[in-house]
């Protein structure tokens, strides 16, 4: 069983930046593909990034490259969403999810595990 806690989110305004942070228990984090998806009020949940348990290769949604980061420290046990140049678009609550394997999990589907979420938004 994996446990993840999403924690970083707060109120921003348009422009700035936050980072989010996942933290797990256990010591298999390395064995998880990471990743973060967003739900926005009276939307579906939606990918965001993800990476591979090595953390060489990194997913993006298109509305996110370029402004948003996925990385992770598997000697944490920690992956992280930095995320620049905030739109108030990017309102939503950010889940973190884990997926045991070598495939990055890209739809929300493939999750096994996800966080409790945290909340984001950007005031414009």
């Amino acid at each position: 069983q994996v446990q993840l806690v999403d924690s970083g989110g707060g109120l921003v305004q348009a422009g700035g930046s936050l980072r989010l942070s996942c933290t797990t228990s256990g010591r298999t984090f390395s064995s998880y593909s990471m990743g973060w998806f967003r739900q926005a009020p009276g939307k579906e949940r939606e990918f965001v990034a993800s990476t591979t348990r090595s953390g060489d290769s990194t997913y993006y949604a298109p509305s996110v490259k370029g402004r948003f980061t996925i990385s992770r420290d598997n000697a944490k046990n920690t992956a992280y969403l930095q995320m620049n140049t905030l739109k108030p678009e990017d309102t939503a609550v950010y889940y973190c999810a884990a997926r045991l394997g070598v495939v990055a999990v890209t739809k929300a589907y493939e999750a096994q595990y996800w966080g409790q979420g945290t909340q984001v938004t950007v005031s414009s």
